[in-house]
């Protein structure tokens, strides 16, 4: 085991895979952070196998360790959330950071495996046969979930854009 090139990469992708985590999870931090040190855990004994192309790797399994996080979530019973709804929105003047924010809050509602081939498409920039690979699944299937994912991503980001100053009734 070459724990020194383990260690570089983390040192040197972890940033980025935590991004796609954080998307993965629909925004929520905490759980992008323990998504992905799961997914390091179990891949430090498999380095040497996929250290020719870890990210890839490392990608799909975020991917499925987050489908697989919500599926086992949802059969649990017991567990009931700290907050009733979404964090507010990241304060700041900057328009980015609230494209940004609403972005991620469209994400959450979407399925895990419909977010995760929108994630992998279009934040992480995979091909999708990549994806179908990845995913476990057909390119159809990776077709199809894109088409409805960005379907349904435009009616929740449409429904939150306020009204034309025309249209709003004044009291």
């Amino acid at each position: 085991m070459d724990e020194a090139d383990f260690t570089d990469f983390v040192t040197h992708r972890a940033a980025a895979l935590l991004r796609t985590a954080y998307l993965l999870c629909g925004g929520d931090r905490g759980a992008a952070q323990d998504l992905l040190q799961d997914v390091l855990e179990r891949a430090y004994p498999r380095w040497r196998r996929i250290k020719g192309r870890p990210e890839p790797y490392l990608r799909a399994a975020l991917a499925n360790a987050a489908a697989n996080r919500w599926r086992n979530r949802s059969r649990r019973v017991s567990e009931v959330p700290l907050i009733d709804e979404a964090p507010p929105a990241r304060p700041g003047p900057e328009q980015q950071v609230v494209e940004e924010d609403r972005v991620v809050r469209a994400l959450r509602t979407l399925p895990p495996r419909m977010r995760a081939v929108l994630v992998l498409r279009f934040f992480d920039d995979m091909a999708e046969a990549e994806i179908a690979k990845a995913l476990r699944c057909s390119t159809g299937t990776v077709k199809s979930q894109t088409s409805r994912g960005l379907a349904r991503l435009r009616e929740l980001l449409d429904d939150d854009l306020p009204a034309p100053v025309h249209e709003r009734t004044t009291t």
